[in-house]
């Protein structure tokens, strides 16, 4: 049976993908499906989802990222998850290039951020094989609870 890339994916369908990432990293999920459909529909959280048949094989969540040192708008891609079942077929690559044209489609994007926990050591390996390079001149930092509630 053949995948087919779906730009267009339900709640459900990215909502699926995600937990088996986060299960896959042994990392909690803790989004609702009802907020995840809320972004979707506004706008907030694009995706890619990869289908054999019914099954899910794969998924790309990602939104626009401008860059005004580019002056470009490209895409952060916040998860990527390929079943194991299809990891070493070249679906994440896949993946990637779909979420690049739906950019360059909308946008005229001509990149694609993402970062990924520094002991993954098969997130860096692909990355790496597929050319993404890191910018040791940034620094990503991450502002929330009570220290959000007080700015």
């Amino acid at each position: 049976m053949s995948l087919l890339l779906s730009a267009s994916p339900t709640a459900a369908q990215l909502a699926y993908g995600l937990r088996a990432l986060a299960t896959s990293m042994d990392d909690p999920y803790r989004m609702e499906e009802a907020l995840l459909a809320k972004a979707l529909a506004r706008g907030a959280l694009q995706g890619v989802v990869a289908l054999e048949g019914e099954d899910i094989r794969g998924v790309a969540a990602y939104s626009a990222f401008p860059s005004t040192t580019r002056g470009q708008i490209g895409a952060f891609v916040t998860d990527l998850w390929v079943d194991e079942r299809m990891r070493g077929t070249g679906l994440g690559r896949q993946l990637l290039a779909r979420v690049r044209d739906e950019m360059a489609a909308a946008w005229g994007g001509s990149f694609i951020r993402l970062n990924y926990y520094d002991d993954n050591k098969g997130a860096a390996g692909f990355y790496d094989r597929l050319g993404f390079q890191p910018r040791s001149q940034e620094i990503w930092v991450t502002l929330e609870k009570e220290r959000l509630a007080a700015l």
